[in-house]
């Protein structure tokens, strides 16, 4: 009987959404958003970094000034303690996802692995 893998999928994504990692970081961006200064501030945060990540993808160079401001932002951003608790609610959740990644690919990993024996 074959597995139809995108009901499997679309069953792992509500199990996301329920896990206590995913429920965390919605509390904590909402909390973050119902915090003007602190909205302000991460949302500046964010858009420094996708600036300076589309920069590098696309071969610019990012200048000494780019790189300073992006450090002096994110030490701000991490000294805002409800900033600071969303950004480890991200951390947990990137490391839950990491981990499914590495089930998911575990199939590929073994057959392509036993090819080098």
């Amino acid at each position: 009987m074959a597995i139809n893998l995108y009901d499997q999928a679309n069953e792992l994504e509500s199990a996301l959404r329920q896990s206590d990692e995913f429920l965390e970081l919605k509390r904590m961006y909402d909390e973050v958003n119902n915090d003007e200064s602190a909205s302000k501030m991460f949302e500046n945060f964010r858009n420094i970094q996708m600036t300076l990540q589309q920069k590098q993808m696309s071969g610019e160079e990012i200048s000494q000034e780019e790189v300073e401001q992006a450090q002096k932002t994110a030490q701000l951003v991490q000294q805002h303690e409800k900033i600071a608790k969303l950004m480890e609610a991200e951390q947990r959740m990137s490391m839950v996802i990491n981990d499914l990644n590495k089930v998911i690919m575990k199939p590929l990993e073994e057959l392509y692995g036993s090819m080098q024996k």
